[in-house]
């Protein structure tokens, strides 16, 4: 295989926290498979990293990339292009009121980090909240607002952050007599500790409808309004990071839809530009009008790039002209079944979690214990690869291994049940 691991370890820098790539090389991918350069099929179950909707090499993304490549690609950032123009009406279309005013950028952290900059710039004040399981990005303020992986060795996060607790009703922390989460009582202590460290500055609540890389963990109906409503009491605005639940993963358009609860401002990455580094913030002409008048800044290279603002258009099309929201909903309902049908069977299976077609399936040691099987998570990913699927196992304290299942909205059943079917293989052979 000539020199390429060898340049690798070489030349590469270790951005992965453990250091380990996936141990094949890539050289193409179409569909819901990626393909290794020695002719090997991987069933893609993350879509890319959480972000190939479409599936791979979609001709109608081909299509647009060729042609936009041939056009107009890249401008200085404060020229403006019918791409630009047309995505942010388009994405205005799908939103509900006041969601109407749009800045494009390239990837979910810096969409969060604009977002957070804007939320501090109109309000005037300087503390941000989101979950203890969350991830929002790599940049300094989206960073600070991440506590689900590395902190430490960094030093000083950006002052006035606060972590609350997660709702997870898997392994409930605050519960009823019956055993259920209880989230309201856990959301009131969240914030009397809030309120006690508080200097009286709170700009905003940043939080995904489902958090991905904490496991996939859906806020139970009506968390998201008493959040809301809880930011909006101490002066602070409502981030929805919609990276990943954006743009019809969950079976509708938007993953706050569910709630009915319609956030300050919206984030979105991944899912709109299929795979292609696209983002944006959504916002009121209210608050864009108050970050105007205040100077708001965030003039980066790539702002408003003409070529990804034309796939994001696409995207959005196919996304209309197929109704992969129904799909969605369809094919999530026909993978969970699937799951559960599996945990019948092994009993390392703790629970399914999820919506659409972002699933969360939790790996244990002991169901009644719900002791976490780190170990087995690894070995079950190790299995499946060997075996021709690609899965993601999310490895958090407390928690065992969790499988983010997400393939992409244009899969089909058959793909669905040969990642059933392989998946059924590799657990039985790692807990043999």
């Amino acid at each position: 295989m000539d020199d390429f691991w060898a340049d690798a370890e070489r030349h590469l820098i270790r951005y992965n926290g453990a250091g380990r790539f996936v141990p094949e090389i890539i050289g193409r991918a179409e569909g819901s498979f990626v393909v290794t350069e020695d002719g090997r099929r991987l069933l893609d179950f993350t879509s890319g990293q959480m972000s190939a909707i479409l599936g791979h090499s979609h001709p109608a993304v081909v299509a647009t990339v060729q042609r936009q490549a041939a056009t107009l690609d890249h401008l200085f950032s404060g020229m403006l292009s019918r791409p630009v123009v047309d995505l942010a009406r388009g994405l205005a279309q799908t939103l509900p009121e006041p969601l109407s005013k749009v800045l494009l950028l390239t990837t979910g952290a810096e969409s969060n980090e604009a977002a957070i900059r804007m939320a501090k710039l109109v309000t005037g004040r300087h503390e941000i909240i989101s979950f203890a399981r969350s991830w929002h990005g790599m940049t300094h303020a989206a960073a600070a607002a991440t506590y689900s992986h590395s902190r430490k060795g960094y030093g000083p996060a950006a002052p006035g952050n606060f972590a609350i607790p997660t709702p997870n009703a898997y392994r409930p922390d605050f519960t009823t007599a019956g055993g259920e989460l209880d989230w309201e009582r856990q959301l009131d202590f969240a914030f009397d500790l809030f309120d006690a460290q508080s200097v009286g500055s709170l700009a905003a609540c940043i939080v995904e409808p489902i958090l991905s890389s904490g496991g996939v963990l859906d806020l139970p109906p009506g968390y998201l309004a008493a959040l809301r409503d809880k930011c909006h009491e101490r002066g602070g605005l409502l981030i929805l990071d919609e990276a990943q639940t954006g743009l019809c993963r969950t079976g509708d358009w938007y993953a706050f839809e569910r709630d009915g609860v319609v956030p300050d401002i919206l984030t979105l990455s991944k899912t709109l530009g299929a795979g292609l580094p696209l983002a944006a913030v959504v916002t009121s002409p209210e608050i864009e009008q108050q970050a105007h008048e205040r100077g708001f800044l965030f003039f980066t290279t790539h702002v408003s790039d003409p070529l990804v603002a034309a796939v994001g258009v696409t995207v959005l099309d196919v996304l209309r002209a197929e109704r992969l929201d129904h799909r969605a909903a369809e094919l999530g309902a026909y993978l969970s079944k699937g799951l559960n049908e599996l945990k019948q069977r092994h009993e390392a299976i703790g629970d399914v979690r999820g919506r659409g077609l972002l699933v969360g399936l939790e790996l244990v040691a002991d169901r009644v214990t719900k002791q976490p099987a780190d170990a087995l998570g690894q070995a079950v990913t190790r299995r499946c690869l060997e075996l021709g699927l690609h899965l993601n196992v999310v490895q958090l304290p407390g928690m065992g291994g969790v499988f983010r299942i997400a393939p992409p909205l244009t899969a089909s059943p058959a793909e669905l049940d040969l990642g059933l079917e392989i998946l059924d293989r590799a657990l039985t052979g790692a807990t043999a």
